[in-house]
């Protein structure tokens, strides 16, 4: 678990540094004053200014952080002192601009996303079957079987699932390949195993791709990056759809534990499998990232919406409290999340 808990930190800093240096880059090209590009988040542990920019390496390596001067709402305001950056400062520009600006963060999270899953296309996965779960009181659980462990000897799931039904109630030996050691486990398939549940206990799915060339990997690439941002915005919708007639919980969300977790047995896979984690994880991070909630990239892009339809700013106050709010009540259900997260696990 502690190999994963450093992978994800490293995972992290990677998705936000790449956001952040969206937002930076697009600021740069408009010709604002950008103040500061850090990795990590403060206290400041270095920094060198550049330029006008000062970069810095913070003490908490979650990330990083872009200050666009103007962007924060106590800058809107100028000073008679302040008047000659005017021109360069975040509220200076239009309402598409700064709204491009807010973009390039989310554009290049799924660039990264998109680039991490044609390389995984590109070098291809070898084919193999994993165990995904394994029931109580099942003869997998008896012996010792574990969610992520490797079935060698097959490589479809049928023809595994056909080998365990033909031998019901007789000992058969499989293969296991868990971490970097081979392992040997005989087992007695149940003749007649609870409603739900095949003869061992366990769930199983078939992993795998093959190589594609550079152009094929690039198209696949980017039809799968679309097609799993897709799917988690119906995710996304189906859990608000059941929050409100009160069929949800926190049990279908994940928290920083769990993919600490599921980040430890992709490590124990191989490099190609965190790659493959990498690029799904940027790409969550695209839909998260332009909800129209406050404090997220979206809700500053509903700001931006409410200005334009009432052609002046929102109060500066009322942006302070609103994404102040939302970033209590994401850390909140963070918290809540990694709570249950930690208890599951």
């Amino acid at each position: 678990m502690l190999i994963g808990i450093i992978t994800v930190i490293i995972f992290l800093s990677i998705l936000i540094l790449v956001h952040e240096l969206g937002h930076f880059l697009t600021a740069k090209k408009f010709g604002l004053l950008v103040e500061e590009f850090g990795f990590g988040l403060p206290p400041r542990i270095w920094s060198k200014k550049i330029g006008e920019t000062i970069y810095s390496v913070n003490a908490m390596p979650f990330g990083g952080f872009v200050k666009i001067y103007g962007e924060n709402a106590d800058q809107r305001e100028l000073g008679s002192e302040q008047r000659s950056r005017d021109r360069r400062r975040f509220q200076s520009l239009s309402i598409t601009q700064r709204a491009t600006i807010i973009l390039a963060g989310v554009l290049m999270n799924f660039l990264l996303g998109w680039l991490v899953i044609s390389i995984v296309f590109n070098l291809g996965i070898p084919q193999a079957i994993l165990i995904t779960v394994v029931a109580e009181n099942s003869p997998a659980g008896e012996i010792g079987l574990l969610e992520g462990d490797k079935i060698l000897n097959f490589s479809r799931t049928d023809e595994l699932i056909k080998f365990i039904n033909g031998h019901r109630g007789e000992k058969i030996s499989l293969e296991i390949k868990r971490q970097d050691e081979i392992q040997n486990f005989e087992v007695v398939p149940r003749l007649n195993p609870p409603a739900g549940e095949g003869a061992l206990g366990i769930g199983l799915i078939e992993i795998g791709l093959a190589k594609q060339n550079l152009s094929a990997s690039v198209w696949e690439g980017l039809k799968t990056s679309t097609e799993i941002i897709r799917a988690v915005f119906a995710a996304i919708f189906a859990l608000i759809s059941k929050i409100f007639v009160g069929q949800a919980g926190l049990e279908q969300i994940t928290g920083p534990v769990g993919i600490a977790k599921v980040t430890a047995q992709a490590g124990n896979l191989g490099l190609i499998y965190l790659l493959q984690l990498l690029g799904l994880l940027s790409l969550n991070l695209v839909v998260i990232n332009i909800l129209p909630f406050p404090a997220l990239d979206g809700g500053r892009l509903l700001f931006l919406l409410i200005e334009k339809i009432k052609g002046s700013p929102l109060p500066i106050k009322f942006e302070k409290y609103a994404n102040a709010a939302g970033m209590t009540m994401l850390l909140i259900l963070m918290a809540a999340i990694t709570i249950k997260d930690i208890v599951r696990f």
